[in-house]
């Protein structure tokens, strides 16, 4: 069954039959009933990012660098496993999820919960890279790779859970290699809401470029390079946005009770 509206903060690609494949696969991205306030949410990566390029000036990023910690790193961490949870909420908000409530009445969100935007947004199967300064391999990641299995727990998360509640004892997870988890988590988040769009105040355009020194695509932010999964037919998008545009209804929320 095609998909003929897309849902919010769902990116995915539109199916190539269409006359304008192309322009309609970002640029329902930009529309402002796509997202509520989605420029705060690539700001604060954007945010992110510029520290972590200033803490590359003192530790290299490379494979004998990962278990360094440092209080600059948990203080990264800690924002960045923030914003990783601040993003799940939004999607799961701006769509269709009743969460369970507390004794206080209070709703649950925690990671058992976030785990359903993975089978929405194929978080699993998102793999980035970081170039090393060193050398012109990448560093990989996949953040969200033990997502693949049913019991699969986060790493890099439960790390960071352990550092903010015991930080005493727990210092050290505090650490590069989890950092840079989080911090691709954060970026396979992003991308799997908004693809490149970084809502700036100039071009909207989305530029093609060939020859890349890189392997995988650019990324938000220009510091991490990313690959997105494979969509089928099937789960790709199937409109015209140059039509879809002029109705006053052209979105919808994807149901995410219906996969709890």
């Amino acid at each position: 069954m095609s998909i003929l509206k897309p849902y919010h903060r769902i990116y995915r690609p539109v199916t190539g039959t269409q006359a304008n494949a192309g322009y309609s696969s970002w640029k329902y991205i930009t529309d402002p009933d796509y997202a509520f306030a989605p420029t705060s949410y690539i700001k604060a990566f954007l945010l992110i990012l510029a520290d972590l390029q200033k803490l590359f000036e003192y530790i290299e990023p490379a494979k004998e660098s990962m278990e360094t910690f440092s209080f600059r790193i948990h203080e990264l961490f800690m924002r960045t496993c923030i914003e990783v949870e601040a993003n799940f909420k939004a999607i799961l908000t701006e769509n269709i999820y009743t969460p369970a409530l507390d004794r206080n009445n209070k709703p649950i969100f925690n990671i058992r919960v976030y785990k359903l935007v993975n089978k929405t947004h194929k978080l699993s199967e998102y793999k980035v890279g970081l170039p090393q300064f060193a050398g012109n391999e990448l560093l990989i990641f996949e953040p969200f790779k033990a997502w693949q299995k049913q019991k699969g727990n986060l790493a890099w998360y439960t790390a960071y859970n352990e550092s903010k509640h015991n930080r005493h004892d727990k210092f050290k997870y505090a650490n590069l290699e989890n950092l840079l988890n989080a911090i691709a988590g954060l970026l396979v988040l992003v991308s799997s809401q908004f693809r490149t769009q970084t809502f700036s105040a100039g071009s909207s355009g989305m530029a093609y470029s060939d020859g890349d020194y890189y392997a995988m695509s650019s990324s938000i932010g220009s510091v991490f390079r990313i690959q997105f999964p494979e969509i089928s037919d099937k789960d790709k998008y199937d409109f015209d946005w140059a039509v879809l545009k002029n109705e006053e209804v052209r979105f919808q929320k994807f149901n995410f009770d219906s996969i709890k």
